[in-house]
C-alpha cells in the first residue's frame, strides 16, 4: 500500500454522507446505506473506518453492534474500495484498524458474511485475518441483481473473528498434514466439479475445493456456477453440523481450484 493512504475513524456527518456515496458508487443500483442511519450507529457502538487518499475516501468498513444468546458483539456490516485503489493492501488495513478500535471499545468478537466461493475474500478472511467460519446461511440476502450476485442463491459463510484470542493474536500456524483428506473433484465437459455424492471422514483435516475463480465461471457458464454452488453448499453444511470449522484458504499457483482448510473447531484457542 502506498504511504498516500491514511486510515481513520470516521464519526461525523459529513464523512457518513462521503462513506454513503463511495458504496453506491462501488454498488451502483443497489444504494447506499443512508447517513442518518450510520451516524445513529457509530454513536451507539458501531464503527466506521475509512480510507483516505489525498483527502478522497476511496475505501471503508462500517459496524454496527449486535447481541444474541446474552453475547454482544460487532456486526461487521460492509467494506467497500473504490475499484482504482484495489490490491493495494487497503482491505488489510481497514480491517486491521477495525479490530484495533473494536478491542478498545470493548469487544472480543466480530462477525461478517462473505460468499465462500469468492476466493480472495476468503483469503483475506481467514488466512490472513485469522477469522473462522462454522456458519452456512443458505440464500442470505435473496435474489440479486448486482453484478457479483445475479443469478445464484446468495449463501454466505458468517465468520467469527476472535479479535482477543490465542489463534488471532499469536497466528498459530495449522499446515495442512500429509493424511489430510482432499474432497475428490470429477472431470466435466466446462471443467472440474464436485462428485454427485461425497462421503465425509468424521475425523481429521479435510480440504475442500472451491473454484479459483468463481466470477469467469459465471460469466462463462452459469449451469456450472450453480453446480458448484449446491454441492459445495451441502459439504460445508453437513461439515459444520459434524463440528468442523473453516480456518484457512489454501490457494493453489496454477490449479483451477482452491481448497479451504477445515478442522474440528474445539481444537482452535478461540
Amino acid at each position: 500500500m502506498t504511504s498516500t493512504i491514511e486510515i481513520r475513524v470516521l464519526s461525523s456527518n459529513e464523512e457518513m454522507k462521503q462513506m454513503q456515496q463511495l458504496e453506491e458508487f462501488i454498488w451502483q443500483g443497489e444504494g447506499g446505506i443512508p447517513a442518518h442511519q450510520t451516524i445513529t450507529a457509530v454513536q451507539n457502538g458501531g464503527l466506521a473506518i475509512g480510507a483516505y487518499s489525498q483527502g478522497e475516501l476511496v475505501g471503508f468498513s462500517y459496524s454496527f453492534p449486535g447481541f444474541k444468546g446474552g453475547k454482544t458483539y460487532l456486526c461487521s456490516h460492509n467494506m467497500g474500495i473504490h475499484p482504482e485503489f484495489r490490491d493495494k493492501g487497503i482491505g488489510a488495513s481497514l480491517k486491521t484498524r477495525q479490530k484495533e478500535e473494536a478491542a478498545l471499545i470493548g469487544y472480543d468478537m466480530l462477525t461478517w458474511t462473505y460468499d465462500p466461493l469468492e476466493t480472495r475474500n476468503g483469503y483475506l478472511n481467514l488466512s490472513k485475518l485469522s477469522a473462522i467460519c462454522s456458519t452456512y446461511i443458505e440464500n442470505c440476502y435473496g435474489d440479486s441483481e448486482d453484478e457479483f450476485n445475479a443469478g445464484l442463491p446468495t449463501d454466505r459463510f458468517k465468520v467469527e473473528w476472535w479479535i482477543q484470542s490465542r489463534h488471532v493474536n499469536e497466528r498459530i500456524p495449522t499446515p495442512v498434514r500429509d493424511d489430510a483428506y482432499y474432497i475428490p473433484l470429477e472431470d466435466s465437459k466446462s471443467g472440474p466439479v464436485l462428485a454427485d455424492e461425497v462421503k465425509l471422514p468424521e475425523n481429521g483435516q479435510i480440504l475442500v475445493p472451491v473454484p479459483a475463480a468463481f466470477q469467469t465461471i459465471k460469466q462463462e457458464d452459469m449451469k456450472l456456477a450453480l453446480d458448484w454452488r449446491l454441492k459445495t453448499r451441502a459439504v460445508f453444511q453437513q461439515l459444520f453440523q459434524n463440528g468442523y470449522a473453516a480456518i484457512s484458504l489454501e490457494r493453489s499457483e496454477e490449479g483451477p481450484v482452491h481448497h479451504y482448510l477445515l478442522v474440528k473447531r474445539s481444537e482452535l484457542q478461540i
